[in-house]
């Protein structure tokens, strides 16, 4: 049986790689000349994640790869004195098993997992997919496929072939989202971020133990959508200059890198809204069909755990596309119901709207610091639907059989 993923980031090689154990026949097409090296920003992996990550064999290159962020020092916007809080506490009260890692790190070490088992077509892209399978690309020849598997991002090439335009299919949840590469440390100690917050707008600095590059991450509340063209940099570059004018020097230090060469990303905080994500012999995984919002509702390790889920039910159920998408679907689909409300949720805490959202959002990291770490992860268990429930995701056990 023939699959085709198109894309080459983080759930494109995990269920490329959970295929091939289940004995079918992948390719892979990516429109990146060769595996993206552009400067990501860290993610996080939480325990089904994790767990998923281990049974892959490559947990110990992921612990190599962490971040090692363990302190903030957070300034409010006009207070005198930072707050210092302790990010180890806050981790383990969110989850029992959780690594943050640069984004490109993770991308590569996936793909390493199953590159040998994988065909990869870089430099491609999917112009046509037609009912029965056949697929036009943009260099290679048409071939047929028995499945086509969308794993290309928020702003899904194989979505928009298959479901239409994104209008209608997304919900703005009021708030923007901005990287940048910045060269050095910026006077980051080992394990350090520095974070600015006001009203309706943060930005941080970061870096991790193997990069001698730091990454500025901005992070300001809109209630309407920004009129931009996604592939217009400069005038991202403006809008983000505008959100953070006169905020801090630090911060404006941090703007200064946008005159610079460095990687830039760019996007509004924004949900996918599909109630299914398969139509056909076509399907989509990870952001490309249910996207939380980036950066708010963990949608790094949904995405890992939607490519398993996907690869172990088609293997269960024989090849057979209908049942395993629909399976797939009841799997997955709660699970996407609670991202979407949490990252909600998470957006406006982490950019609150007023000076005493600011207060009250770093008390609240300063109690959390001060308090014991077992009193702490014992609220927050509490709390399932909410700091906790990314842990409550379960992974499910699917037989290793090769498919005839």
């Amino acid at each position: 049986m023939r699959i085709l993923v198109s894309g080459a980031s983080i759930a494109g090689p995990v269920l490329a790689y959970w295929l091939t154990r289940h004995g079918f026949d992948v390719t892979v097409v990516e429109r990146a000349p060769a595996l993206r090296k552009t400067g990501g920003h860290a993610v996080d992996l939480f325990r089904p994640a994790m767990d998923i990550t281990e049974r892959m064999g490559v947990l110990p290159r992921v612990e190599a790869r962490k971040t090692g962020t363990t302190r903030m020092t957070l300034h409010r916007e006009g207070a005198r004195r930072p707050v210092r809080i302790d990010l180890s506490k806050i981790y383990r009260a969110t989850s029992d098993r959780h690594v943050e890692i640069m984004r490109d790190d993770l991308s590569e070490i996936y793909y390493d997992a199953g590159r040998d088992d994988v065909e990869y077509l870089f430099g491609d892209s999917i112009t046509a997919i037609s009912p029965d399978g056949e697929v036009t690309f943009e260099h290679a020849a048409q071939r047929r496929f028995d499945v086509v598997v969308g794993a290309d991002g928020l702003h899904s090439n194989v979505r928009r072939l298959v479901f239409g335009e994104e209008a209608g299919l997304t919900k703005f949840i009021g708030a923007y989202l901005a990287v940048l590469s910045l060269p050095g440390t910026h006077g980051l100690g080992d394990g350090e971020t520095d974070l600015h917050l006001g009203p309706g707008r943060t930005a941080g600095i970061y870096s991790a133990r193997h990069l001698d590059e730091a990454r500025a991450v901005f992070l300001f509340r809109r209630d309407e959508q920004l009129d931009y063209h996604h592939r217009d940099v400069a005038r991202q570059k403006e809008l983000l200059r505008e959100a953070f004018a006169g905020m801090h020097p630090q911060v404006e230090g941090w703007l200064a890198g946008l005159d610079g060469a460095g990687p830039f990303y760019f996007d509004s905080i924004t949900q996918l809204q599909l109630e299914t994500w398969s139509r056909g012999r076509i399907t989509l995984v990870g952001d490309a069909g249910y996207c939380p919002g980036p950066a708010v509702g963990g949608s790094t390790s949904l995405a890992v755990l939607g490519a398993y889920v996907l690869a172990g039910e088609l293997a269960a159920a024989g090849g057979d596309h209908e049942r395993a998408f629909a399976a797939y679907e009841r799997e997955m689909g709660e699970l996407v119901r609670k991202s979407r409300a949490f990252a909600a949720g998470a957006a406006r805490s982490l950019i609150p709207a007023s000076r005493a959202g600011v207060w009250a959002l770093a008390r609240g990291g300063q109690l959390v610091t001060a308090l014991p770490a077992r009193l702490t992860t014992a609220l927050a268990k509490l709390n399932t639907g909410g700091v906790r429930m990314h842990d409550t995701m379960t992974v499910k056990d699917y037989a290793v059989t090769p498919v005839g």
